[in-house]
Parts: structure tokens; C-alpha cells; sequence
């Protein structure tokens, strides 16, 4: 289970299309609305992360623009190394017609390459109508609308087992604080707090975003993310401070943090969900469900349920995501009709194809939270979409790959070898900022 990977579930509210765009190499009007199937013979190539139960369900929202326009697909997996994938078929004369692109430093490469169609007219409407500021913003290049985000992931929800809250006699926590003290409370019955997977990075990357995100706010966070201020920020050692509270509180860490440093991202939801149970919490987005429910035979909402990550100090409760932006490229051979794929990707009508087959969470504002299917997965759509333009997109993919998502060296490396030794604060700090100029070249 890859960072990269996001997942949810979302709702139902048919439109009547009208797509518009230049065909490509013909100055005919490319337009699909209400069956005409004016895209007959037209083939659009899509490039994306998703394999497996992913790419089969994002293959029926295609399959479901087919039918609208009459436009064939082709989708191709590339894998997590997507900017590497594209350049490729680029360079070689085969560049798909759109992008999903899992990353906002990967999009602003992209843009920065020149490879990309800003988005037109018609899509650009679409998404104001139906998305939050926030997501157009991370969709942009220096003011220019490239990216449509159509998937997207909740990093910031706390999944526990409800008999073991239920067995300590806690309930589920509206602070931080009350968090740790109730985790502690669950240590004295027996099991474990929380199991935290350091041997995958990129969680505790999220980790300390979340904790950061809420103690600094969102001014700090923005700037931070930008390499705005450094690393060596006070902002940046109290969220370290905090976090390292945790992580050397051997009532905490499920093994303590030799274990942690051995358990990877599904051997985390296993120590919670699985047969045998080591702890009671386990923090990360909202794909756990899908390991619970798939891998372990949960059933989500009775046998597992989450708590918004909860604030710190007198800080806001944060709202962290990621997402999957559709993107067109100018080499594509059917760019025009890409965009119109586009403009289908940006209402809730497409959205809810997906949102019916599981696995799946859209910022779309106009989706029918009555789509989702199950209170769950709706209560954690609600959170995104609610969160509005407070929701910030994870800062490790907002950042340089040598800096925020590389395995072994990097922030990753780096908050793993705090998660080993978290007593000097100041000095993880320094190691990050030091790491971080490096990769931002300031």
C-alpha cells in the first residue's frame, strides 16, 4: 500500500452534459451531451497511478463517458513513477491525452516542462461550481488552472477498534491530549495504544503534518511547505517536541519504537484489525478501511470506525488530504477530446460511478453525500468537503521528491530516525532544514 494510493466513496446526482471543445487537427466543435456521441471514433489515452481494484473501478467511470460520448479509452497503469513513465512516452512520440497525476510537486513539473494544456473554458467553469477554492489552487501553476481533482484521500482520521475502546472504558477523544491520555488508559488494560508503521516514512510524514498543521495553523503550514520559512523553525520544533511525546511512550507504541521501526503500513492496520490484535488505534487516512474491510474481514462502522484527528493545544482539528488531478498534455494525439473527458471528470455524475463501486472519496461540493454506502464513509466525505478551503493537501508531495518522497533518505529517513531517538527535538530540526535546502535549491 502505497502513499500515492486514495482511496474512498461518493455520490449520485445526474446532469445532462454538454461538453465543447476543437477537434483535434479539424476545427469541427468536439461536443458530447445527451447521447449525440459526437465523439464517435475518437480514442483519448489516460496515463495513472491505479492498478488492481483501483484502475478496474476507474475503468467504469470511462467506460461510463464512452457511453455518454461514443469516445473509446485506453488506460495505461505507469505505476508510482509517474513523471518518469510520461517523459518517456513523450520523448518516444506516444504521449497519452491525460495525466492522473497523484502529486502537486509532479503537476508543477509538469507544467514547468510546458507539457501541459491549460485547462479550458468550459472545465474551468465546471470546477468553480464544484470544487473549493483550495483544490483549483492546488491544480494551479502561477495562476493558470491545469489540473482537475477528481480523486482524493482524508489524511486525518484516526482508526480504532470499537470493543477495545469499549473494553478500557474510553470513548473516542476531542483533543489531542485526550488522546494520549486515553491511549494510556487502554495501555493499563492490557493492549497497546496506537500501532504506528515506521518502517514506511511517509506515515510519519503525515503524522507530523497533522500535528503541525493544527498547532502552527495554516499560515505556517502553507510557508513551511513552500520552504517559506525554514526548518529550523520554533513552529517546527514544538510540533517535533510534541510528536516525540508520543513516539518515546512506551504505553503508546504498540512494541515500542523497534517494532514500530519494523511494522510497514498494513502490518500497522493488521496489529489493530487483524486476528491478533496488539493495539487498539491505528493513525493514517481513510484507506485503512479498505485494508480492514479487504485484508482482515472488517466490517466497517461495527467492527471499525475512526475519530477526526483531534486538535492540539488551542489549535484547529486538521484536515490534511491528497489527491489524483486529471491533467492533458499538448502531445497527446486526441487532446481536444481529453479535455472533454475532463469536463465529465469534474461532475458529480462521473464521480458517483466510482462512488458506487466502492473505494473511493471525491472534493466534489455538489455529490450527493446519500451516494456513499455506508455512514463511515460518508461521515469522512463530509469532513473533507466540509473542511473547505481550511483542507491542506499533504506537504510531502507538495514538496521536491529528494525531500518528501524518497525512501531512505530525506524527511522520510530523517523522522525515522527521530521516531528511533526523538530526544533531541532542535537536532531533527536542523537535519530537516539542512535536507529541505538541499532540495528546494534555497
Amino acid at each position: 500500500m502505497m502513499r500515492r494510493r486514495t482511496t474512498l466513496l461518493t455520490g449520485c446526482t445526474a446532469l445532462v452534459l454538454a461538453l465543447g471543445a476543437t477537434a483535434c487537427g479539424s476545427g469541427e466543435p468536439v461536443a458530447a451531451g445527451g447521447g449525440d456521441k459526437a465523439l464517435d471514433g475518437r480514442t483519448v489515452s489516460v496515463a495513472g497511478v491505479w492498478s488492481g481494484s483501483e484502475q478496474k473501478n476507474f475503468q467504469k467511470v470511462l467506460d461510463a463517458f464512452t457511453e455518454k460520448t461514443g469516445a473509446k479509452t485506453e488506460f495505461v497503469s505507469t505505476g508510482d513513477n509517474v513523471s518518469t513513465v510520461v517523459g518517456s512516452k513523450i520523448e518516444g512520440g506516444n504521449a497519452p491525452d491525460v495525466v492522473m497525476v497523484p502529486q502537486v510537486g509532479v503537476l508543477k513539473q509538469f507544467a514547468e516542462q510546458g507539457w501541459l494544456k491549460p485547462l479550458d473554458k468550459k472545465v474551468q467553469g465546471t470546477a468553480e461550481a464544484n470544487f473549493a477554492e483550495v483544490w483549483r489552487n492546488y491544480g494551479s501553476v502561477d495562476g493558470t488552472l491545469y489540473g482537475l481533482y477528481f480523486k482524493a484521500a482524508h489524511k486525518s482520521t484516526v482508526w480504532y477498534s470499537p470493543e477495545a475502546l469499549e473494553q478500557a472504558g474510553v470513548t473516542p477523544p476531542k483533543t489531542y491530549d485526550a488522546m494520549l491520555k486515553g491511549g494510556r488508559t487502554i495501555s493499563d488494560s492490557g493492549l497497546a495504544a496506537f500501532s504506528v508503521a515506521g518502517q514506511d516514512g511517509w506515515t510519519l510524514t503525515d503524522w507530523f503534518e497533522n500535528v503541525y498543521l493544527s498547532q502552527a495553523g495554516p499560515e505556517k503550514y502553507d510557508a513551511l511547505a513552500a520552504h517559506e520559512i525554514k526548518w529550523t523553525d520554533p513552529t517546527v520544533v514544538e510540533a517535533l517536541t510534541t510528536l516525540g511525546d508520543l513516539f518515546k511512550d512506551k504505553q503508546l507504541l504498540a512494541g515500542g519504537q523497534k517494532e514500530a521501526l519494523n511494522t510497514d503500513f498494513p502490518g500497522s492496520v493488521e496489529k489493530v484489525f487483524g486476528p491478533e490484535p496488539d493495539a487498539a488505534m491505528v493513525y493514517e487516512g481513510d484507506f485503512v478501511a479498505g485494508v480492514a474491510k479487504d485484508q482482515f474481514g472488517k466490517d466497517i462502522g461495527t467492527d471499525a470506525n475512526f475519530f477526526p484527528f483531534p486538535p492540539v493545544g488551542d489549535g484547529e482539528a486538521p484536515v490534511v488530504s491528497g489527491g489524483d488531478a486529471a491533467v492533458v498534455l499538448k502531445d497527446g494525439k486526441n487532446a481536444e477530446a481529453g479535455m472533454a473527458l475532463l469536463e465529465y471528470l469534474a461532475t458529480p455524475e462521473a464521480a458517483a460511478v466510482w462512488a458506487e463501486a466502492g473505494g473511493f472519496l471525491s472534493p466534489n461540493t455538489k455529490l450527493d453525500l446519500s451516494s456513499y454506502g455506508d455512514d463511515v464513509t460518508r461521515a469522512t466525505a463530509e469532513s473533507l468537503v466540509e473542511a473547505g478551503d481550511s483542507v491542506r493537501f499533504d506537504m510531502s508531495d507538495q514538496a521536491p521528491a529528494a525531500f518528501g518522497g524518497t525512501k531512505g533518505t530525506g524527511e522520510w529517513k530523517i523522522l525515522q530516525d527521530f521516531l528511533r531517538d526523538p530526544s533531541d527535538p532542535k537536532k531533527t530540526a536542523a537535519e530537516l532544514e539542512k535536507a529541505a535546502a538541499k532540495a528546494y535549491g534555497n
